[in-house]
């Protein structure tokens, strides 16, 4: 029972980590229609930005604000090279997003090293039903619990939160209105900068984090936002937090190197789930 509640508490935070990575998909692709390969980029950055800051001697809290505020700045930055240019087509700028993503790997070798890297988080654990469950795992779940209460409040209070969400469901009516879509379109860059920021300054105490840890972070993130059909940051914190379970249960009771095919193979059955449907209900209209 031990080892059940802690392979839960554990896969519960790092899908948490993997929720905050599908938002920032998802607030990427509702408003420009992008999908971001570089999202994953982003967290690597914040995480490694955070133990440097760190090192150096800056404390808790402000060290991890910092590096958010950081990747914040560098997805406004692939904002810029992606869709900076007024009638950039949605396919073209997910190249520039792989493509900056590459550029990253040799960015982060020059700073970091290729060597995995990870920094303390709070101290200790506690027990629970037996199980010794570390403290960051707790703050990894309220915090991103507090961010999606904030993006909620965000979307549905604030000007530049609906004007967001006028540019993801009607960006030619938004335009009519006066809004600027491609300036949106940075915002949601930017914003999806500082989620993979916040992921990757809550999840490296958990694991470390290399150059190529992208790639792993992307997948899970990317599974999780196909959920919510890269439109639904809802539905996508519910398939990253099923995710991670999924993952540390393997994990913890089968083998870890099978946890990324639990990653591809949900992903995989998913859309062509999504693909079948689709095709289903085009057939019905056309009858």
């Amino acid at each position: 029972m031990s080892a059940f509640v802690q392979y839960l508490i554990s896969g519960i935070a790092v899908g948490c980590g993997f929720a905050l990575l599908a938002g920032g998909l998802v607030t990427i692709h509702r408003v420009t229609r992008v999908v971001n390969f570089a999202q994953g980029m982003f967290a690597v950055v914040g995480g490694m930005t955070a133990g440097s800051l760190l090192a150096r001697g800056l404390p808790h809290g402000a060290a991890e604000a910092a590096a958010v505020a950081v990747t914040g700045a560098v997805g406004l930055a692939v904002g810029l090279a992606a869709t900076g240019r007024r009638g950039t087509d949605a396919r073209a700028a997910l190249i520039v997003t792989l493509g900056v993503g590459f550029l990253a790997y040799a960015v982060e070798i020059m700073i970091w090293g290729d060597g995995p890297r990870s920094h303390e988080g709070i101290g200790g654990a506690v027990t629970l039903a037996g199980a010794h469950i570390q403290k960051q795992s707790f703050l990894v779940i309220g915090v991103t619990a507090a961010v999606f209460a904030l993006l909620a409040l965000f979307f549905g209070r604030t000007y530049l939160g609906k004007a967001l969400s006028a540019c993801a469901s009607n960006p030619y009516a938004a335009r009519a209105v006066g809004i600027d879509v491609v300036r949106m379109g940075l915002v949601a860059f930017a914003l999806g900068g500082a989620l993979g920021g916040i992921a990757g300054v809550l999840l490296v105490p958990l694991q470390p984090v290399s150059y190529d840890s992208d790639v792993l972070l992307i997948t899970n993130g990317f599974a999780a936002a196909v959920l919510g059909g890269l439109d639904r940051p809802g539905v996508a914190l519910a398939g990253a937090l099923t995710l991670g379970v999924a993952e540390a249960m393997v994990a913890g009771y089968g083998e870890a190197s099978y946890q990324t095919v639990v990653a591809l193979g949900l992903m995989l059955a998913i859309m062509t789930w999504r693909a079948s449907r689709r095709s289903a209900l085009q057939e019905e209209a056309a009858r």
